[in-house]
């Protein structure tokens, strides 16, 4: 009977399953010869739930490249970059979310215990890496990145500090899904960078304990007056360079023709 009972529930997990998470494509259709080399690109909205934190998500991406997150709290997307701030004021699919949301929390409260320990959990290290968002100049405001991949379940905890100090007020963490439900996360720190800098990007998985830690000191930064300097010469330079072009091109084709 037991073995009967856990087939029926493995059932209906599996039928419900198919509901999370939502994908949306352009259905194929016949396209012209020089469409092949075009890539596809799809858009994904992703809820998730689980034991852990964030307790609850939902991520919005196109392609490989997150636009939302979702603050639950405050029934509002969250744009991951500023250029996404206008198309994140859509509250036309609110209903929607809150019923996926709260189908999601009683899947987690009803079928979970009945599949705990039945069911392999896949566990994936995170790793982290950390870069500026812009070039890097000495005096001039920049947001580093921490960048975390190969993580799955997305339970983890981000911390900044500089010179082994804790960072205060660090953005919310950005979690999104990608191909194979494998989850990738964001996390931002907007800082002016200086000569004797040390960052580092501490994230704790937090359903094991893992931590990966990621460093950033500055390397081959440009001092912004050489930078424009460098600019400035490259434009000249290619300017002088297409008149020389242009003079030896006029006096070639001006060339009487030889028998």
């Amino acid at each position: 009977m037991d073995h009967e009972r856990n087939q029926g529930v493995a059932l209906q997990l599996l039928q419900l399953l198919w509901l999370l998470p939502h994908s949306w494509g352009i259905p194929a259709a016949p396209a012209p010869v020089w469409w092949d080399d075009l890539q596809n690109h799809t858009f994904r909205h992703t809820m998730f739930c689980q034991d852990g934190s964030p307790s609850i998500g939902l991520s919005e991406s196109y392609g490989e490249d997150q636009l939302f997150s979702f603050n639950f709290s405050q029934n509002m997307r969250v744009p991951r970059l500023p250029e996404f701030a206008d198309w994140a004021q859509e509250h036309g699919d609110s209903l929607a979310i809150s019923f996926d949301k709260e189908f999601c929390e009683i899947m987690i409260q009803e079928i979970g215990p009945e599949l705990d320990g039945k069911i392999p959990v896949s566990r994936g290290f995170p790793v982290a890496e950390v870069f500026t968002m812009k070039p890097l100049e000495f005096g001039k405001p920049n947001t580093l990145v921490c960048f975390i991949s190969n993580l799955f379940p997305p339970t983890l905890t981000v911390n900044w500090q500089h010179h082994s100090v804790p960072v205060e007020g660090v953005g919310p963490t950005f979690v999104s899904a990608i191909d194979g439900l494998i989850f990738h996360a964001f996390s931002y720190l907007n800082f002016t960078p200086e000569p004797s800098d040390v960052f580092s990007c501490i994230v704790t998985h937090e359903i094991d304990r893992y931590t990966a830690i990621a460093f950033w000191v500055p390397q081959n930064a440009i001092p912004s007056d050489l930078l424009e300097n460098v600019l400035c010469g490259v434009a000249f330079g290619l300017g002088v360079l297409g008149i020389i072009v242009g003079a030896v091109l006029i006096i070639y084709f001006r060339k009487p023709c030889s028998d």
